[in-house]
């Protein structure tokens, strides 16, 4: 009697513990803004494994880390604006408008590679550094002040690279001096079974690991937070939200820059086009289905990067499957609205600082 006495005790105390245990957990797994994507990544890939099983083959990865890599570039640097409560839309165009600049200066100035993309890197900053000023000093919504960059940057490059080019493509680069260099750095790639790997990807994992140390491990990262969570708070307390703002556009325009380069070494050349609204959206929605939330104040860098996986997957899957073209804009909607919700339930509910 008294041994079953004690065992209805202890049991008791015993439950309590592992239920309040299992609610942290569950809390502090909530709180991670990349939790979401994860979970959806997972779903959608174990769906297209069934639709197309090609997509597991080394040639099926190789195609989705291609498309995830870039995406996962401009989608960071796009996820530390939106953390900071702003956007950029004009990543997509400033990357082709810089691998129009370098291969303008190369293939019809004749400069070296190296000088070529050194001068487009600092224009890019250059535009960073408008974008960012133009915000902070005018209060203007950065939605539409980087939308004004696009046009500006979209229809000037249009036209300056058919008034030099005598049409909208420049190739033949190749022959450069430097160009070799660049091409290892920016072009290089690895075999493994039938895929073929691109340094793309080192890139995208350097990004994301650096942007992850960033945000959650230096003052800066807090004051990228700070701004997005409570900005005129932070501004009272000392935060350098004003400087802060200016180089989250500074780095968004230096992955832009970073894009392009990728591109004009693997292509050997550039071709403008008018989809730069639509590239610029991409960044967004990526960064969105990684767990950031459009009012600031929440997301993170791996977050966007499995955002990043998640669009690949989906955009791969469904040309694998043999589905028509269009069901990837209404999967990547649905995905969207769902990601929406989550993060906007788990914002509303969770007011702590979220962990990536």
């Amino acid at each position: 009697m008294s041994v079953d006495r004690l065992s209805s005790s202890v049991a008791p105390h015993r439950a309590g513990p592992r239920g309040v245990d299992g609610r942290r957990v569950l809390r502090r797994a909530l709180t991670r803004p990349s939790l979401p994507a994860l979970v959806g990544l997972v779903l959608v890939l174990a769906f297209f494994a069934i639709q197309a099983p090609e997509m597991l083959t080394s040639g099926g990865l190789a195609g989705v880390l291609d498309v995830a890599a870039t995406l996962g570039i401009g989608g960071v640097a796009v996820a530390l604006l939106l953390v900071a409560g702003q956007f950029d839309l004009s990543v997509g165009v400033l990357a082709m408008s810089s691998a129009a600049m370098t291969a303008l200066l190369i293939g019809h100035a004749g400069w070296g590679t190296w000088p070529a993309l050194l001068a487009s890197l600092v224009c890019a900053l250059l535009v960073g550094v408008v974008n960012g000023v133009l915000v902070v000093n005018t209060g203007l919504p950065s939605f539409l002040v980087t939308l004004a960059t696009l046009l500006v940057l979209q229809g000037t490059t249009l036209a300056g690279v058919r008034a030099v080019a005598g049409s909208g493509r420049v190739d033949g680069l190749d022959d450069a001096p430097g160009w070799s260099s660049a091409a290892t750095l920016f072009g290089s790639t690895a075999h493994l079974g039938d895929g073929r790997f691109r340094v793309s990807l080192l890139w995208w994992l350097g990004v994301t690991a650096v942007a992850t140390w960033v945000l959650w491990r230096t003052k800066f990262g807090n004051a990228v937070f700070a701004s997005g969570g409570a900005r005129t708070a932070a501004r009272e307390l000392g935060v350098p939200v004003r400087r802060t703002t200016v180089a989250l556009f500074c780095l968004s325009a230096t992955a832009g820059w970073l894009i392009g380069a990728l591109a004009l070494v693997r292509l050997g050349g550039v071709q403008v086009s008018s989809a730069g609204l639509a590239t610029g959206i991409d960044f967004i929605v990526v960064a969105v289905l990684g767990g950031c939330l459009l009012a600031g104040g929440y997301g993170s860098a791996l977050g966007a990067s499995i955002g990043a996986l998640l669009y690949a997957v989906a955009r791969q899957g469904i040309t694998l499957a043999g589905w028509d073209p269009p069901w990837f804009q209404a999967l990547l909607g649905v995905l969207l609205v769902v990601a929406l919700v989550a993060n906007g339930v788990v914002g509303h509910r969770l007011k702590g600082v979220p962990r990536s």
